[in-house]
């Protein structure tokens, strides 16, 4: 199936994304701490590395997607990201600068170890909803620091061959995981192809309105675009103002109905 380079945009992205996996596709599950006091850990996996995802209808307005292994690497050693139920700040269950969470990129994606402080009564409702299974799915949200597009050539059904965007998450800020009520992309048709073509445009990307009229190389936007050279955030802006990314968080995910 060819392939070919299109766009490479870094610099971070002005649009936080969120990516949902169904809990019957991960292996996210409570388990028993050792010690007398049998406390149970959230574990599983928010992101799978090099696994293709369909964002919206691929075919013609969307695109694939996959998350490479060192997507999360700088992010890890400099965030403090956040453990949420539904991307609610509001409703915090642990966090890495606290010690009650882990994260790390394994041999299968960004694996999630977190503490369940039952002294919440959130958090006692999250894990009975684990437990029933009534939580569906596991999610994280993030900007994207780096990222390269590419076209490639797919066979349809009918016999047809059509022209795909594949986009490769190279390098991702991880604001926050969560564990969610609802499975990917459960949105209106309108409202999941505005998110695409917000990101599409974000990063440089022809839009449905405006699709590429050859396979021909074009520049990501300005602000999007800078010499590989430049340095990626440094770790204080890695953190970022934690208020403001809570605040802009709910904004966010209010607006597209999530919370």
């Amino acid at each position: 199936m060819p392939t070919r380079e299109l766009i490479r945009a870094t610099g971070t992205s002005s649009v936080l994304e969120q990516r949902t996996r169904a809990l019957a596709d991960t292996d996210a599950h409570l388990v028993r701490a050792e010690g007398d006091d049998g406390a149970r850990r959230f574990v599983g996996h928010a992101a799978v590395f090099d696994s293709r995802t369909a964002i919206g209808n691929p075919l013609s307005w969307g695109f694939y997607e996959e998350v490479t292994r060192s997507a999360f690497d700088k992010t890890l050693s400099e965030g403090d990201a956040r453990f949420l139920v539904d991307h609610d700040s509001r409703l915090l269950v642990a966090r890495v600068s606290a010690g009650d969470l882990d994260l790390a990129a394994d041999d299968v994606g960004l694996a999630v170890d977190a503490g369940l402080d039952t002294e919440l009564s959130y958090v006692r409702d999250l894990a009975r909803n684990l437990e029933k299974r009534r939580i569906t799915g596991m999610s994280f949200g993030f900007y994207v620091v780096r990222d390269r597009w590419e076209v490639e050539q797919v066979d349809t059904s009918d016999g047809h061959s059509v022209d795909v965007y594949v986009r490769y998450l190279e390098e991702l800020r991880l604001i926050e995981v969560s564990a969610v009520t609802f499975p990917a992309y459960e949105d209106t048709d309108a409202g999941l192809r505005a998110k695409v073509d917000e990101v599409r445009a974000a990063r440089g990307v022809p839009t449905q309105t405006s699709p590429p009229a050859s396979g021909r190389a074009r520049p990501a936007p300005a602000d999007a675009t800078q010499d590989d050279q430049t340095p990626a955030p440094a770790a204080e802006a890695t953190r970022g103002d934690v208020r403001h990314l809570d605040e802009r968080l709910r904004v966010l995910v209010a607006r597209d109905g999530l919370s």
